[in-house]
């Protein structure tokens, strides 16, 4: 029997919040952050240009405790921990001291919104491509810095989707000259000689905007012997780039024993 026009109009508008849903939900990527530090961190989040805010832009991991996010299938940014953080949790207020964080601090905020991170800090960039047929990139780089070790896997896990964590804890091999101390004098992150000397040999521009031109330098080196997995510094090579396709992805800040050695169990 033939259904009247009016009859399969008004079943599509039943049906059709259901099928953008189950569209949206097929559009979207999630991302697990895990905090296996002995301490509290605040990761964050920070979106490309023309990319939504995904998490609010930041919020507070305990240790042992796991976030899951939600973002879209074709998200780009940058993610990473901000640590030893004051924020004002008395009042409605989205602010702390400013800053607010020892390290990865954005404005005294809790909630980043869209705003970068204060470096030296440990970068997370993720670029997602729901479409398996295009390539989604991810990356850690410790270009501007150090602050915290993270690896990335998809899940299931992967050997050659795997980024891992660090041979060594750098703050524990940063040279003198490049380190971040707290009140207390802890060294509580590493810069990078770019950020430390704003020098163009360290920071791979103007003449030495090439490959060619820009080498790794003593500092850089330092930071690849702790963290192979990890960017040192502009023209790293080969390009510590992973290129893995899946709906799910794990950040996973400590990934092992906080210690001298801070490598993947």
């Amino acid at each position: 029997m033939k259904m009247p026009k009016s009859f399969l109009a008004f079943a599509l508008f039943l049906i059709w919040p259901l099928l953008l849903s189950v569209n949206s939900v097929a559009q979207a990527c999630t991302i697990y952050v895990s905090n296996k530090c002995p301490f509290p961190i605040w990761p964050a989040t920070a979106p490309n240009q023309g990319q939504p805010v995904i998490a609010s832009g930041g919020f507070y991991l305990p240790p042992g405790q796991t976030k899951v996010i939600r973002a879209p299938g074709t998200w780009s940014g940058r993610i990473w921990a901000r640590t030893s953080c004051n924020f004002n949790v008395n009042s409605n207020s989205n602010t702390g001291w400013n800053p607010a964080c020892e390290t990865g601090d954005c404005d005294g905020q809790l909630e980043c919104n869209g705003k970068i991170g204060q470096p030296p800090v440990t970068l997370v960039e993720i670029s997602l491509q729901v479409d398996k047929s295009k390539p989604s990139f991810y990356d850690v780089s410790i270009v501007d810095g150090y602050n915290l070790p993270v690896s990335i896997t998809t899940k299931p896990s992967a050997t050659n989707c795997r980024i891992g964590g660090c041979t060594k804890n750098l703050k524990n091999v940063c040279p003198e000259e490049l380190q971040v101390k707290n009140g207390r004098g802890e060294v509580v992150a590493c810069k990078s000689a770019c950020l430390a000397f704003n020098r163009d040999e360290f920071c791979c521009r103007n003449q030495y905007g090439s490959p060619e031109k820009c080498k790794p330098s003593v500092y850089s080196k330092i930071f690849k012997d702790a963290c192979p997995w990890y960017f040192s510094y502009a023209f790293d090579s080969p390009p510590p780039l992973v290129n893995c396709p899946s709906d799910e992805y794990v950040i996973t800040f400590c990934p092992s024993k906080w210690g001298s050695e801070l490598t993947d169990t």
